[in-house]
């Protein structure tokens, strides 16, 4: 599931997103980690009875997002988040800014400029670089048949390498 825009912090980040309301950087910042901590006792419910969790971003997305403004350093945009469940699988979809800029509805939201984008990456890249985190990069460039088959291939084979393993938390 994605970040939830249905509860109020949700509505709140959906009407910055939009552009129809600005808030603070910090603020906005902090909001969308309380978003994920909202999510965090229904994640390990379904964690614990066996169920897969599968999330379109996650706290590295914040944290790259906010620490791509310039004004920001990754370990202060990371503390709000410490603590979270740790996946198990960080899939990184690859996909050159230009490619992504063509993509249908690129631009509508306040991050979709290709300049803000390229610093959203070296974030990433930063990110990808904590070893105790499992990051897989997948070519998002190639046909959605591929792609899906790629994933599904990667997320399967993680399954079973960690069905027996406890639930870790983020950079802790």
């Amino acid at each position: 599931f994605p970040s939830d825009r249905s509860t109020e912090i949700g509505q709140l980040i959906s009407s910055y997103l939009g552009r129809e309301k600005n808030l603070e950087d910090h603020t906005i910042h902090l909001l969308f980690s309380a978003n994920r901590w909202e999510h965090v006792p229904m994640m390990k419910e379904k964690l614990h009875q066996g169920i897969t969790v599968v999330l379109d971003r996650y706290a590295f997305s914040g944290v790259a997002f906010t620490s791509a403004k310039g004004n920001f350093c990754l370990d202060w945009c990371k503390q709000p988040d410490v603590g979270l469940p740790k996946p198990d699988l960080i899939l990184f979809l690859q996909l050159n800014p230009e490619a992504a800029a063509e993509r249908g509805d690129f631009g509508h939201e306040r991050y979709e400029t290709s300049s803000f984008q390229e610093k959203v990456l070296q974030s990433f890249y930063c990110l990808m670089e904590d070893k105790t985190l499992n990051w897989r990069t997948v070519d998002a460039s190639k046909s959605i048949e591929d792609l899906h088959r790629e994933i599904k291939s990667i997320a399967k084979e993680t399954m079973q390498e960690v069905q027996d393993k406890p639930l870790g938390e983020l950079w802790k």
